[in-house]
């Protein structure tokens, strides 16, 4: 007789620090808050970047890679290497300080009607 063996595959276990995931492809720019007698938003053109593919990136006409993990984000290579965000939602992050809090950046997905 012979011994069959069946085994069944465990679910994957996410990475630490979430599921690995992607950016949606646009051009995200950056801004800083402005004040009650001037514009909403005041832009910073040097952290705006593209995600022009599922890793990588392009800013100030240099080619990165970036690594998302659940909601945190990291360039890993390029022009903004070692730079963190966490993600608010689809098109919406946040800079990340040096103590792990949310800074005053946002970057946010340009789309046709706010770019």
């Amino acid at each position: 007789m012979l011994g069959i063996t069946v085994s069944i595959a465990a679910p994957a276990v996410a990475v630490p620090g979430g599921e690995l995931g992607t950016l949606e492809i646009g051009r995200y720019i950056c801004e800083l808050p402005g004040d009650a007698t001037g514009p909403a938003g005041r832009h910073v053109p040097d952290a705006d970047f593209t995600v022009i593919s599922a890793s990588s990136y392009r800013a100030n006409g240099r080619i990165g890679s970036y690594l998302l993990t659940g909601d945190f984000l990291v360039m890993t290579s390029g022009p903004h290497k070692g730079k963190r965000f966490h993600r608010m939602n689809g098109g919406f992050l946040r800079n990340v300080e040096d103590d792990g809090s949310d800074g005053r950046m946002r970057c946010i997905l340009a789309t046709r009607n706010n770019s």
